[in-house]
């Protein structure tokens, strides 16, 4: 008997014929009994048989079913039979264009966490409750985003690597194997930029610490900005790549191109403004710190937390000469580029009123930087312009 898929053809000897014949007079079930007790012939199932229940073989539903082309794959879908999306499919290059979105919004918000911490005119640092939790709801809804992103890459189809050399290439539609594919390659990064790490940080880690501790409120929620900021920015990158592989433009229009870069420009400036702030009022509890040391065993750091209110802190500001000492103009500190933030007092202003400074000033700065480095390029470009006129004159 010929097996499934097999080009050899074997005739049956006399005393098979009567065996065969002997169980299509049984039963069925006791038929199936006796084929279950038959000696099984290797030579019989080579490649596997339909009538050997040890290698079964695949229909051809199983073996359709595990690849696809893109037509193939949408007639699936409107069947209702599998939800699988076509990586070069309207539906994808609809959801990266959202998702980049999503992305470049996260990426603003994320800096004004570093806003959160500012200072009173009694020389104490105060974290704005209030922002935070605004803050928390916002980055909460963006995360949502990063969260379907995850889920949607389990559903998302790949490009066989057999089938790249001719055509269009055949789809991977195995939840196995696209998920052994996407864990071994960018779900862990995925799940590092989704994670609620501010919201964590603000709400669990710390109300945990020390009312004194208002450093390491700092360093904890800049650490776990930075570290979650720095693959979320990487992350537009690659969103971008397939965005112009699957159009050949980032955005159909012009205008959409050029406001899209200038947003990239206008983020570098906000997160120079932030990290400006924020070193700021560094600089600042680090001036009242060195003031503090000279004033011995009457000066706790602790006084600098604005939730510490005591009778022994108000004794000490009415004594203490920090605030003639931690000024701009005396030099017993050095301030630096941070000067013109105390100058406007713009640690104890409004979020409204130092978030547009400092992003002013992160626009400034950042001008002056790429000024040189543009005017360099420039000189570069024309001196190729110029070779490359005076090669073609002399040809």
């Amino acid at each position: 008997m010929a097996c499934c898929g097999s080009r050899n053809v074997r005739f049956q000897n006399d005393l098979e014929v009567q065996q065969l014949k002997a169980i299509s007079l049984e039963s069925p079930s006791t038929a199936s009994k006796n084929h279950s007790k038959l000696p099984h012939d290797p030579r019989k199932c080579r490649l596997g048989s339909r009538v050997c229940p040890e290698r079964p073989c695949r229909s051809i539903r199983d073996r359709v079913l595990s690849r696809a082309f893109s037509e193939e794959l949408e007639s699936l879908m409107h069947s209702g039979g599998h939800l699988f999306f076509d990586p070069r499919g309207r539906v994808i290059h609809l959801w990266n264009k959202i998702f980049l979105t999503a992305c470049l919004l996260s990426l603003f918000v994320d800096p004004l966490f570093l806003y959160l911490t500012g200072t009173q005119q009694n020389m104490c640092i105060e974290f704005k409750h209030s922002l935070a939790l605004m803050l928390s709801v916002i980055r909460s809804l963006l995360d949502v985003f990063y969260a379907a992103h995850i889920c949607l890459r389990f559903r998302t189809a790949f490009i066989a690597p057999s089938s790249r050399v001719f055509g269009r290439g055949e789809l991977v539609i195995q939840p196995y194997k696209i998920a052994m594919r996407y864990l071994s390659r960018t779900f862990w990064f995925d799940l590092i930029t989704a994670l609620p790490l501010p919201q964590f940080v603000i709400w669990v880690v710390v109300p945990m610490l020390k009312e004194s501790a208002t450093a390491n409120r700092k360093d904890i929620l800049r650490f776990s900005i930075i570290f979650q900021y720095l693959p979320r920015l990487f992350q537009i990158f690659p969103l971008t790549r397939q965005i112009v592989m699957a159009t050949g433009a980032m955005t159909e229009n012009a205008w959409a191109s050029a406001a899209y870069n200038l947003i990239l420009y206008m983020l570098a400036s906000h997160v120079l403004g932030a990290l400006w702030y924020l070193f700021s009022v560094q600089r600042q509890e680090a001036c009242w710190r060195e003031a503090c040391n000279l004033e011995g065993p009457m000066c706790r750091t602790e006084f600098f937390d604005c939730n510490t209110v005591s009778s022994n802190r108000t004794i000490w500001y009415e004594l203490s000469n920090i605030t003639r000492l931690c000024t701009p103009d005396n030099s017993f500190y050095q301030f630096g580029i941070y000067a013109e933030a105390f100058n406007y007092k713009l640690t104890t202003s409004a979020f409204t009123q130092k978030y547009f400074y400092c992003f002013w000033w992160g626009l400034k700065n950042l001008r002056f930087e790429i000024s040189p480095c543009m005017h360099a390029c420039y000189s570069v470009y024309q001196l190729l312009q110029i070779y490359l006129l005076r090669g073609k004159i002399s040809y």
